[in-house]
């Protein structure tokens, strides 16, 4: 398995996506090896099924020139049941790609799932760099530098951002991959992500532009304090 730069998960598809398609848009560009990890097929939405589902991930890799793209197939809405087989999935598979940097979602929100996702990662993080826990010979002990939080449905301060102006286009794209998701169609049901959903997007990555002095930028909050060399 080829190492990583950026590995960025998520409980569903579509939610890596949603807060951070344009800094991975950036990364792949200036040839970083980015992966996605949805820990559910999603089986539980609203609208879509399954295959639907891969086929508009699959859709949105392309676009965004992931390297590799993972699913664990763990229960949707049933994630704290598996937390322990869960977080050691991860740490096998943060030791197998050796990320610099994991992108997990931000730890309030309004679905529970993207709140189990958080927690789950934060312990896989930690427990990859613990040389004595599940050891293995082939995949030593790995901890990445970075672990940052992505906003999904969440909207507060955050204390890094990226400038994605130059592919917020390019992230909206993506994004309309997962019709499913974002258009009412025939035999579909209104949720919150069919009510306008996809502007509520543009409006947080407005104001988070705004706050940086640029037209649009997606937010992160730090696990812990980042380091610069300078100012």
């Amino acid at each position: 398995m080829s190492s990583l730069d950026i590995l960025a998960i998520g409980a569903h598809p579509d939610d890596v996506e949603i807060g951070a398609a344009g800094s991975l848009l950036l990364a792949a560009k200036q040839g970083q090896r980015v992966g996605i990890l949805d820990l559910t097929y999603a089986e539980l939405s609203s609208n879509g099924d399954v295959e639907r589902r891969q086929q508009e991930a699959a859709a949105a890799d392309r676009l965004l020139g992931v390297a590799a793209r993972y699913n664990f197939g763990f229960p949707d809405r049933g994630l704290e049941p598996v937390r322990e087989q869960a977080i050691s999935r991860i740490v096998e598979l943060i030791r197998q790609t050796r990320p610099r940097v994991v992108l997990a979602p931000y730890f309030q929100d309004r679905h529970p799932d993207h709140e189990s996702v958080s927690r789950i990662v934060r312990e896989a993080v930690f427990s990859a760099g613990i040389r004595k826990y599940q050891p293995h010979d082939k995949y030593p002990a790995y901890r990445p530098a970075q672990l940052h939080y992505y906003f999904i449905n969440s909207t507060v301060t955050p204390q890094i951002v990226v400038d994605i102006t130059a592919v917020y286009q390019e992230k909206m794209e993506v994004l309309r991959c997962y019709k499913s998701q974002f258009e009412l169609e025939e035999g579909s049901v209104a949720t919150p992500l069919t009510n306008g959903y996809l502007e509520s997007v543009e409006y947080r990555e407005r104001l988070f532009g705004q706050q940086a002095g640029v037209r649009y930028a997606e937010g992160f909050m730090c696990a812990a304090p980042f380091v610069v060399a300078n100012l």
